[in-house]
């Protein structure tokens, strides 16, 4: 029998592709180090959830999975590619949410999302697909053409995740998520997260909604004290 073969049996029958891999991920601010090797791998369809106490370093740790932050030690891999060697191939792969909506406030909700769709070349026949999909769902269709700094916060959360997923990503990462919205909207968010898992990508969000964390996600990393502590599988 072929060796390779062997080794994919001995690894498991329902062999998934690895989205992300952070191997030893360590990051300093001046002389305090914050993250002190951390490493993880997540596969297609994992929807992982990211908690632990304030000052755990997890916003940290997403920002230096998504290249935000420079880090001293360690790699990302995003479906494969490096972010040290290739940071701008590697991000093409992912979105990000952040927990502070910061959007051009200037523009409409159509210019932002074309601006961001642009970015990422992604075809107008694509991208009004998504968007037409997130806009029903977030009930936004009547804001899309008004000047984003006239929404609401929540709106604003809305328009990111709209942005966000316009160039469907192979990761997909959130800080906070489901901060300044409805109950409707989190909902619906939560069902596109799940979507968005079950087409073969990975969502990786941090949350200090425990509720939240057990009823969407098959996994559940626990950072302390810049340390990954554990990652529990199989909670659904």
């Amino acid at each position: 029998m072929n060796i390779s073969k062997i080794k994919l049996f001995e690894e498991g029958k329902n062999l998934k592709k690895i989205i992300l891999r952070c191997e030893n991920l360590k990051k300093n601010f001046g002389k305090k180090e914050i993250l002190k090797g951390v490493s993880l791998k997540l596969t297609e369809g994992d929807i992982l959830g990211f908690i632990g106490p304030n000052g755990a370093g997890k916003t940290t740790t997403i920002k230096c999975i998504c290249g935000i932050l420079p880090f001293e030690i360690g790699d990302v891999f995003i479906d494969g590619i490096s972010l040290k060697e290739n940071p701008s191939e590697a991000k093409l792969k992912l979105a990000y949410i952040s927990d502070n909506h910061a959007v051009f406030e200037r523009l409409t909700g159509r210019e932002y999302v074309n601006h961001i769709a642009n970015l990422y070349n992604t075809p107008k026949e694509e991208r009004d697909k998504v968007v037409s999909e997130l806009l029903e769902a977030f009930n936004l269709s009547f804001a899309y053409d008004r000047p984003i700094k006239s929404y609401s916060h929540g709106m604003k959360q809305k328009i990111n995740v709209i942005a966000g997923l316009v160039h469907k990503p192979k990761l997909w990462v959130l800080d906070e998520p489901l901060l300044g919205l409805d109950p409707q909207s989190g909902i619906e968010l939560k069902k596109i997260m799940r979507k968005h898992a079950q087409e073969g990508n990975t969502v990786f969000f941090s949350s200090h909604i425990l509720e939240v964390v057990e009823s969407l996600c098959d996994r559940v990393g626990v950072l302390n004290k810049g340390y990954l502590v554990g990652v529990k599988t199989g909670l659904k």
